[in-house]
Order: structure tokens, then C-alpha cells, then sequence
């Protein structure tokens, strides 16, 4: 990974964080985004630091103009809303501000990433979407559907679709389960932690480390030339059913 050019959104939470930090230690040139995080994202030590709001479309234009050429896009920008809300409860305002503050930032860093690919050739792009669009998640109904989209929907299409500009060029997606990180951090008490590792084989959530190796992994043409299309859930063996009691 030496010398690659690799953009990191939301580089100023866990995960985000991590890859960046992971990236910059295999010797890429990194452009850490953020949105609101900027002292955190600085603190990283980027080559380059971004400010964008990626629901905003020229917002996102305006980042890619500024990031320059990329070899890679870790698209790890997203929101999970706290409150536990049922769907026949749920308000439209809610659904649509979740679906574009991860679904539509998602193709919005992805079609600008693939832009690029597109005049260059080359390129591999990692999007991150969750557990939640594997096995679904109540009370967030509104997270797990737009997460499902991009783990499916969207990851599968896209594959399909830059093979026509650039033969070589991959998209895969890494689905992490619980994670310990700035966004869940008040969602993890004792109790919590209790209830989801009930359906892991591993007792333990996941640090942000262990996600960004896997985007890392899946990035490098070297080690992940041959791999796209392709979903890597980082979850500790996760089921989606209880394995403990």
C-alpha cells in the first residue's frame, strides 16, 4: 500500500479513525475527512484534512476536487440514531434523515471516488455498512435498511458496473457488528453488552482496530486482487440468533 492516495470519510470517529491511522501506518498518503469532528480528524496527522457534509451533493464534489487523484475510497461515514424506535412509530423524518446520512452519503462518496476511477483506470473502493443490514436490527429499522442497500444493492451493482471503465478495478464492503467507538460508546453499558454478545460466538465487541484491518485488507490490490463484490462482517461470529444463555 506504500504511496497510495486513499481517502478516508469520517475519519474523525472510532472507525474512521482507525482506518486512517491503519492506512498511514502501511504508507498511503491519506485524506482524512470529516464533518463536524475537525480537531480530531487534524489530530490524526493526515497528509491532508477535509471538511464536507455528505449529504450535500456539492458539498461532496467539492471534496473530490480538493482530495486529487485516489488509488483508494474507505467510505466509513455514517450515523446510527440513538433512540430505539419501532417502525409503525417511527416518523418520517427520521427515515429520511438516516437513510441520507448513510445511504445517500454512500453514493455520493462513491460516485464521486468512482469519477475518478473512471478517468484513471484504476481503483479500489471499501464501503462500510453494518451487521444491521445483514440480520436487520429493532427498533432501527430506518439504520438497517439503508445499510442493506449498501451491502447489497448497491455493492453489486457498482462491482458490476467499473469493470467497463477499469478492468482491474474492485468494490467490496465491510459489515461490522457491535463496535466499540465514539457513536455507541453510551449505548454499551453492562447490560447491553450482556444482550448482544448472547448472539456472538466471540464474548466481545469489536475495537475499531479490528474493522480497519479488514478495510485495509480488502483495499490492497496485493493481498485482495482477486476479491470483489464481496462482504466481510467483522462481528465475532455474529448469527442474528442467541448462541448463549
Amino acid at each position: 500500500m506504500a504511496g497510495k492516495r486513499v481517502l478516508v470519510t469520517g475519519a474523525s470517529g472510532g472507525i474512521g479513525g482507525a482506518c486512517a491511522r491503519l492506512f498511514m501506518a502501511e504508507g498511503c498518503e491519506v485524506v482524512a475527512h470529516y464533518h463536524l469532528g475537525r480537531e480530531r480528524a487534524e489530530a490524526l496527522g493526515a497528509s491532508t484534512v477535509v471538511g464536507a457534509d455528505l449529504r450535500v451533493e456539492a458539498e461532496v464534489d467539492e471534496l473530490f476536487e480538493q482530495a486529487g487523484p485516489l488509488d483508494v475510497c474507505a467510505a466509513v461515514a455514517g450515523v446510527w440514531p440513538t433512540g430505539d424506535v419501532p417502525v409503525w412509530e417511527l416518523p418520517l423524518e427520521r427515515w429520511e434523515d438516516t437513510l441520507r446520512a448513510n445511504l445517500t452519503a454512500t453514493f455520493l462518496t462513491a460516485r464521486g471516488f468512482l469519477r475518478g476511477v473512471a478517468e484513471q483506470g484504476h481503483g479500489s473502493l471499501v464501503l462500510v455498512a453494518s451487521t444491521a443490514g445483514l440480520f436487520g436490527e429493532a427498533g432501527h429499522a430506518d439504520y438497517a435498511a439503508a445499510k442493506s442497500a449498501i451491502a447489497h444493492g448497491l455493492l453489486l451493482s457498482m462491482k458490476n458496473e467499473v469493470v467497463r471503465v477499469a478492468p482491474r478495478a474492485r468494490v467490496n464492503a465491510v459489515c461490522p457488528g457491535w463496535t466499540e467507538s465514539p457513536m455507541t460508546r453510551g449505548s454499551l453499558d453492562e447490560e447491553t453488552l450482556r444482550r448482544v454478545t448472547r448472539t456472538m460466538a466471540l464474548d466481545k465487541v469489536a475495537q475499531p482496530e479490528d474493522v480497519a484491518a479488514q478495510v485495509v485488507l480488502l483495499a490492497s490490490d496485493e493481498l485482495s486482487g482477486h476479491v470483489t463484490g464481496q462482504v466481510v462482517t467483522v462481528a465475532g461470529g455474529m448469527e442474528g440468533r442467541v448462541l448463549h444463555d
